[in-house]
């Protein structure tokens, strides 16, 4: 079953949920259809259009800044799933600071790397091999944990995500 964006009455994105739930939330006047799928979902006597994008009627307060957790799968998403030395297609992550120099597992040491590249810099600094950055690693941008969340954002969510989104 297809998913839904959950928005803030602000308009700010704050969850991915189950279309079915979110159909619970239209139905408990909780929130408002913003764009729906085109499906439908029945019972006996009705018959409802899938929401796609749901805005709740009350300001939520969110108690957190909502982010990415550091994954091989938000990684690739960050980096597009092009390896940050040669640009060809990633298969794995790799360390900047390899982890037995003291570099550490965080946003700013791991890139997406193609296996050629991995195998070549293998455990060393970038200036002991002749591989260079092609961006600098960060942690990803505000909404990129929605990407993270559901692999390809539906065209409906972009309008709500694009100012942040990578």
């Amino acid at each position: 079953m297809s998913r839904a964006l959950v928005l803030n009455a602000t308009y700010e994105p704050i969850g991915v949920i189950s279309a079915r739930r979110a159909l619970v939330l239209v139905l408990d006047e909780k929130v408002d259809v913003l764009a729906d799928t085109g499906e439908r979902l029945g019972s006996a006597s009705r018959s409802f259009l899938v929401p796609s994008v749901i805005r709740l009627r009350y300001y939520v307060k969110v108690p957190y800044k909502r982010t990415a957790p550091l994954s091989r799968r938000a990684v690739f998403a960050r980096d597009h799933g092009r390896c940050q030395y040669c640009g060809r297609a990633a298969e794995s992550i790799d360390h900047v600071i390899p982890r037995s120099k003291g570099g550490g597992h965080e946003w700013e040491n791991v890139v997406a790397c193609c296996r050629k590249c991995n195998t070549y810099k293998s455990d060393r600094l970038l200036e002991h091999c002749s591989l260079k950055l092609r961006s600098r690693p960060a942690a990803p941008r505000e909404y990129v944990w929605v990407k993270v969340a559901v692999g390809t954002v539906p065209a409906a969510w972009a309008p709500y995500l694009e100012h942040e989104a990578a």
